[in-house]
């Protein structure tokens, strides 16, 4: 079993779970970390990680398939014998259009890998957790905000997300684990271009009261805070990292 506290954090290979696992490595966290195909990237993260002198394991997985999710799991359980953090960071944006213009299809991608993920992840999580633990989910301010005319089935599923990290908090409380949430807005990451809007932050952010975007290495100090012991007391609760939105 490790000597150091275990955090998995899924998609992980980018933007802010890249950050977040560097984040956690920085504070001496050994890292499990979650991609689904881009093989490259993740390799490039784990170089950053394992320069820090912890340990990492890469786990290729869709978090949105059950039997995915249950395999990626058992590996932990043979490399490290333990997991302290969860960070359900998984998940897609497609190009934006609006509800006329969307079909099942789109919408049961963006629910499934977004938020059965979560739901499945937090499920194995709780699971080897028998003496307390964190989960953080990654929201969106999309939540609060319902992207009209550009994703709500992405605001959706995130507003899904900020519902699972309410009701789960109250559900596992007495077994000491703490579920909290954080919410990003306008951050610099790749995500923008999935949604056809690359220069979307720059577009936006004198709209913000900050007057600038974020970056991911912010949002992954709110995740880090969310999941250590500073954080004690707190649960059910969120962080918006959003210039003020």
């Amino acid at each position: 079993m490790s000597a150091n506290p275990v955090v998995l954090i899924t998609g992980a290979s980018r933007g802010i779970g890249a950050a977040t696992a560097i984040y956690f490595a920085r504070h001496g966290y050994d890292i499990c970390l979650n991609y689904k195909t881009n093989d490259v990237e993740a390799k490039k993260v784990a170089q950053q990680v394992q320069a820090l002198g912890v340990k990492v394991l890469r786990l290729q997985a869709d978090v949105s398939k059950e039997v995915d999710v249950i395999a990626m799991f058992e590996s932990i359980d043979r490399v490290f014998g333990k997991l302290d953090v969860l960070v359900n960071n998984a998940g897609i944006l497609k190009p934006q259009m609006t509800l006329l213009d969307t079909d099942a299809q789109r919408i049961n991608e963006i629910l499934t890998t977004n938020i059965t993920s979560a739901f499945l992840c937090s499920r194995e999580a709780i699971k080897r957790m028998p003496n307390g633990g964190s989960v953080v989910n990654v929201s969106s301010g999309a939540a609060k905000t319902g992207s009209p005319n550009e994703y709500i089935d992405y605001a959706a599923s995130k507003g899904a997300m900020d519902t699972l990290t309410i009701g789960l908090a109250k559900e596992v409380a007495q077994q000491n684990i703490r579920v909290n949430g954080v919410r990003p807005g306008l951050i610099y990451t790749d995500m923008h271009r999935d949604g056809g809007d690359a220069n979307r932050v720059d577009r936006l952010k004198q709209k913000l009261p900050l007057g600038r975007g974020g970056q991911s290495e912010e949002v992954a100090a709110a995740i880090y805070f969310l999941a250590s012991e500073q954080a004690s007391f707190t649960t059910g609760s969120f962080i918006d990292v959003a210039g003020g939105l």
